[in-house]
C-alpha cells in the first residue's frame, strides 16, 4: 500500500462549483444570506419580479407575486412579508380570524428557472396576529419536533428523500420500453431522460441538495401510452430543509414535464401488477457534527433505538405518509413495498432498511479503481442512514418528517426500544415471516392508529390536538375502510380510483 504521506484528503470546499447563482455571486453559503445581499443581487442581476412561496395545509406549493419597484420596496417585503388568508390555506384556521403573515426565509432564495422575466423566489414561514409562528403550520410543527429532539437528546435529525414518479407519453416504437426493466437504464432505452436531467439541473441551481437522478424499475405500455418511472434522490440535510426541497422538487418535475407536453404523476399506484411509486426517507442522527448511527464499523445502539421508535410508530406514521386510498394498493406483498413492521440490513422487503453505509471500508475501492492515484487516507464515516420505506407521493411531507422526528426522539428516550427493534429484525423475505405486526390497509385504519398514539405526537407541544383531530377526520372522510373488499368484489374499479388520485400532493 502506498505511504499515507502522499494521501490527499477529501475537499471540504462547498462554495466553489456551487451551481446556485446567488451563492456564486455573493461568495457565501445560503445560510449566510442577508437582506443587503439579496438587494445587491437583485440590482446587479436585473431581477424584476419576486415570488413569495409557502406550503399550505394541503402540502402543495403556493405563490404570491410581486413586481419589484424600488430597493426600499424590496427591503420592506424581505423584512415584513405580506398578509394572506389563512382560512383558505389551512382547515384549522377559522375565517373569523384568518389573517396571517408570511415572512421570507432569506436562506431559501433562488432564481426561478421557469419565468420569462428574471424572478427571485423565496420560501416563507407563517406567523399569527401577534407575530408568533403559526402553531398549526406544518413547517412550524416540524421545527418544534426538531427542537424537542434536540432539547431531550442533544441530537438533530437529518433526512433525505427519494422522489419517484411516472411520466406518460405517446409510445415511441424505436428502442421500445421493456416492462419492469427500467432500473438505471440509459438512453435510448430510457425514455424522457431529459426530464430528470433538466429537473436535476434546475434543483441544484435553486440550492437544493440533490444526490442523483436515474430511471427506475417501472416501465410499461397501457391504453396506448408509454409509461416510464424515474427517481430523484437528495442528500441528507436538516429535516426542515429536506421537507421544503421535496415540495420544490415535485413542482419542478411538473413544470419540466409540462414544458415537454407530457404528464407526470406521483401517485403511489398507477396500474395493477406494476411497480408503485414511493417517497422513501433516509434519516441520520447528528450530534456535534458526527453521525450517531455508525461508529465506523457497525450500527450503533442509538441507531437501533431510533429504529425501535420508527417501528413502534410505523402504523400511525402512515396517517401522514400515505394519505389517499391508492396508497394502500401499493402497500401489498411482492411489489417492493413493505407490509410487515420490521427491519433489516440491505433488505428491500422490510419496512425499515439499513442500506450500505461505507462502514468498515478505507480507500481500498478507490485505490483498486485508480491504481496510479495517491491514496485518499481516512474516509468520512458519516454516510450511514436508516430508510423508512412506507411513505409515498401523497405524503404531507412536513407533517410526516415531524412524525418521524417524534418517533426518533421516543426511540432514544423511552425504555425498551432496543428490545423492540431487536425482536423485529428480519434477514429474509419479510412477507414470509409470520407473527409480525402489519401496516394499516386503509386511510381509515391509519387514522385509528394515529388517534391511538396521539399523546406521543402531542407531547411537548409538537402537534396541536386540533390538527390531529382534523387530520384523522379527513382520512376517515375518504371512506376507504372497506376498499380492498370493494375491489375484490368489483364494487369499485382500480382504474377509476387511480384516475381520481392521479395528481396528489
Amino acid at each position: 500500500m502506498p505511504s499515507s504521506d502522499s494521501s490527499t484528503a477529501l475537499s471540504t470546499d462547498v462554495v466553489t462549483l456551487n451551481p446556485n447563482p446567488l451563492v456564486q455571486a455573493l461568495g457565501k453559503q445560503a445560510e449566510e444570506f442577508t437582506r443587503a445581499d439579496i438587494i445587491r443581487f437583485v440590482i446587479e442581476q436585473g431581477v424584476e419580479m419576486l415570488n413569495l412561496r409557502y406550503v399550505g395545509g394541503d402540502g402543495r406549493l403556493k405563490e404570491l407575486n410581486f413586481a419589484i419597484q424600488s430597493a426600499a420596496h424590496l427591503d420592506r417585503i424581505l423584512t415584513m412579508g405580506e398578509r394572506v388568508d389563512g382560512s383558505s390555506l389551512f382547515d384549522v384556521v377559522e375565517a373569523t380570524s384568518s389573517d396571517l403573515y408570511v415572512v421570507p426565509q432569506l436562506r431559501t432564495a433562488y432564481l426561478n428557472p421557469f419565468t420569462e422575466r428574471p424572478t427571485l423566489d423565496i420560501m416563507c414561514g407563517f406567523y399569527d396576529v401577534e407575530g408568533n409562528p403559526l402553531a398549526s403550520a406544518p413547517q412550524q410543527i416540524l421545527r418544534r419536533a426538531q427542537a424537542a429532539l434536540e432539547a431531550e437528546t442533544g441530537c438533530r435529525l437529518e433526512a433525505l428523500g427519494e422522489l419517484e414518479y411516472y411520466l406518460f407519453s405517446e409510445v415511441d416504437d424505436l428502442f421500445g420500453v421493456e416492462e419492469q426493466r427500467g432500473y438505471h437504464e440509459a438512453a435510448p432505452f430510457s425514455k424522457w431522460s431529459q426530464v430528470r436531467t433538466e429537473a436535476l439541473g434546475h434543483l441544484v441551481r435553486m440550492g437544493c441538495a440533490v444526490k442523483y437522478a436515474h430511471a427506475e424499475v417501472g416501465n410499461f405500455v397501457a391504453d396506448g401510452r408509454q409509461i416510464v418511472q424515474q427517481e430523484i434522490e437528495f442528500l441528507p440535510t436538516d429535516v426542515s430543509r429536506a421537507a421544503d426541497q421535496m415540495v420544490l422538487a415535485k413542482w419542478v418535475v411538473r413544470e419540466v414535464a409540462h414544458a415537454h407536453g407530457i404528464e407526470v404523476s406521483f401517485s403511489p399506484k398507477i396500474a395493477v401488477g406494476q411497480a408503485g411509486s414511493g417517497m422513501h426517507f433516509h434519516t441520520r442522527l447528528m450530534k456535534d457534527g458526527a453521525n450517531q448511527f455508525s461508529d465506523g464499523t457497525t450500527l450503533t445502539d442509538a441507531a437501533r433505538r431510533v429504529i425501535g421508535g420508527y417501528l413502534s410508530h410505523a402504523a400511525s406514521l402512515t396517517a401522514f405518509g400515505n394519505t389517499v386510498p391508492v396508497s394502500f394498493l401499493r402497500l401489498v406483498p411482492h411489489q417492493e413495498a413493505p407490509t410487515a413492521i420490521c427491519w433489516g440490513d440491505r433488505n428491500r422487503s422490510v419496512l425499515v432498511r439499513v442500506p450500505l453505509g461505507w462502514q468498515n471500508l478505507d480507500d481500498r475501492m478507490f485505490r483498486d479503481a485508480n491504481p496510479d492515484a495517491a491514496p485518499v487516507g481516512d474516509l468520512p464515516d458519516d454516510s450511514q442512514t436508516v430508510e423508512l420505506r412506507s411513505p409515498d407521493g401523497s405524503a404531507a411531507i412536513h407533517l410526516l418528517l415531524a412524525g418521524i422526528t417524534v418517533a426518533a426522539r421516543l426511540g432514544l428516550t423511552e425504555p425498551g426500544m432496543l428490545e423492540h427493534a431487536d425482536e423485529r429484525y428480519v434477514s429474509g423475505d419479510a412477507s414470509k415471516v409470520e407473527g409480525l405486526d402489519q401496516l394499516p390497509v386503509s386511510c381509515a385504519q391509519a387514522a385509528e392508529r394515529l388517534l391511538a398514539q396521539r399523546e406521543d405526537y402531542e407531547a411537548l407541544g409538537v402537534f396541536p390536538p386540533a390538527l390531529i383531530d382534523s387530520w384523522a377526520a379527513g382520512l376517515v372522510a375518504l371512506g376507504d375502510a372497506d376498499l380492498r373488499e370493494e375491489i375484490a368484489d368489483a364494487r369499485i374499479q382500480v382504474e377509476d380510483l387511480v384516475a381520481h388520485y392521479f395528481h396528489i400532493g
